[in-house]
């Protein structure tokens, strides 16, 4: 496992937008997620850890791009229709051998490699066939309806780029190359725990002031739509000793430990003290957001720490927006923008300066055709419900004190970060 710097998270108190932060961890930690080769059927979903360069081009040979004839263009009568005897046939798979000579045409259907000699192919419902003659409408454009060679990839061409997330369609783009393996970065091993004497797994009976553990599954649910293998590292009651020896046996296998809650200062909250005793250090980062108290990054061995607020709709907004990155950075992922989509307002608020919001929102169609965010559920951090049937966040930047209705509000689409 590769060690991160030591102490890359220490930032000092000042407060920090989420902007800042994304860039100055990616400004302070190397990819820790080291690279294998694996088959191509396996790559689904992990990170290129190289540049794909075509050693072929794609088509590799002209062919034609619809069922029809392949003629000479030269050998058309202009302005008026064209009969040509039909020499041969040449389909996907088994070519027409040899030269077509002048005056001549061929059969030939789609994909099937463009015979040495024509130059044009025409569409068969264009055309009448009768005798072993074709006659070819007037007006055709010379090299009409012909795929040439490296159309879609040239030789030598970067088609995918070291950090790509590999989706069905690059697993496609690799496989036209003829790429049976690629190398890939290592799926990113992170523990998820939770610590709480009142905390317990759904299905397990709850006594008085008991609740259910809704964090570490959101959290591990979260993880897994990331490419990460998460492992399970359970609860962990709200004693020094327990929370310690559950950290430094996180710790030892994984690469990041993602925990929600428990990292304040009060009698009960052990993670830091224990997190320091196991040799970790842990620093608190004021970050400028709503929802989202300060979020606690450390590190602990070769392991990222990364502290997450206690409520629910704190603990997702934060980690989509913040550990989210830096996990994409730790395993080797290209960096991408934040995508940001222009609505109206369907909603009037008011807000302090100085910080970011994140308002839960659905998207809807006002009188106008243009697309508006609606206030989706009750505001609470922790109202999971309203997470859960929301469509995406409203972002309303530092410096916004107020939105009217109709007003322009940025939309991030919750599906552009899971």
């Amino acid at each position: 496992m590769a060690r991160l710097p030591d102490d890359c998270f220490a930032l000092g108190d000042r407060l920090l937008s989420v902007d800042e932060a994304v860039a100055e961890f990616r400004s302070r930690l190397a990819v820790v997620a080291e690279a294998e080769t694996v088959p191509l059927v396996t790559a689904e979903n992990r990170f290129l850890a190289e540049d794909v360069v075509a050693d072929r081009s794609v088509p590799p040979h002209a062919n034609a791009a619809v069922d029809g004839y392949a003629v000479h263009a030269d050998d058309l009568t202009p302005g008026a229709p064209t009969t040509l005897p039909v020499a041969g046939r040449a389909a996907a798979g088994h070519p027409f051998p040899g030269l077509v000579p002048r005056g001549a045409a061929i059969r030939i259907f789609t994909g099937a490699p463009l015979p040495t000699g024509p130059d044009t192919v025409v569409m068969q419902e264009d055309c009448a066939a009768a005798d072993g003659r074709v006659t070819l409408p007037a007006g055709l454009r010379r090299g009409a309806h012909i795929r040439q060679v490296g159309d879609d990839i040239r030789a030598g061409d970067t088609v995918l780029t070291a950090g790509r997330r590999l989706g069905p369609a690059e697993i496609g783009l690799a496989a036209s190359l003829g790429r049976a393996a690629l190398p890939v970065r290592r799926p990113l091993r992170v523990a998820v725990l939770s610590t709480g004497d009142e905390v317990r797994d759904p299905g397990a009976p709850v006594a008085a002031g008991q609740i259910y553990d809704a964090n570490r599954y959101l959290l591990a649910a979260l993880l897994r739509r990331l490419g990460c293998a998460v492992i399970d590292h359970g609860i962990v009651p709200d004693r020094a000793d327990a929370v310690r020896s559950g950290l430094a046996a996180a710790a030892a296998e994984a690469d990041a430990i993602v925990t929600s809650g428990g990292v304040s200062v009060g009698d009960e909250d052990h993670v830091k003290a224990a997190l320091e005793a196991a040799g970790g250090r842990l620093h608190h980062w004021r970050l400028a957001i709503k929802p989202g108290k300060p979020v606690a990054l450390g590190q602990i061995g070769g392991a990222a720490f990364l502290g997450l607020p206690g409520n629910p709709v704190a603990a997702m907004v934060t980690f989509l927006l913040v550990a989210r990155p830096l996990l994409l950075h730790l395993a080797g992922a290209e960096p991408l923008p934040l995508r940001r989509f222009p609505v109206a307002a369907g909603f009037g608020h008011g807000k302090k300066p100085g910080r970011r919001e994140f308002l839960r929102a659905v998207l809807d169609t006002g009188a106008s055709g243009a697309l508006v965010a609606r206030r989706h559920g009750r505001e609470g951090a922790g109202m999971l419900s309203s997470l859960a049937g929301a469509e995406g966040l409203v972002e309303l930047p530092e410096d916004v004190t107020a939105v009217a209705p109709g007003d322009p509000v940025a939309f991030i689409p919750l599906n552009a970060l899971l």
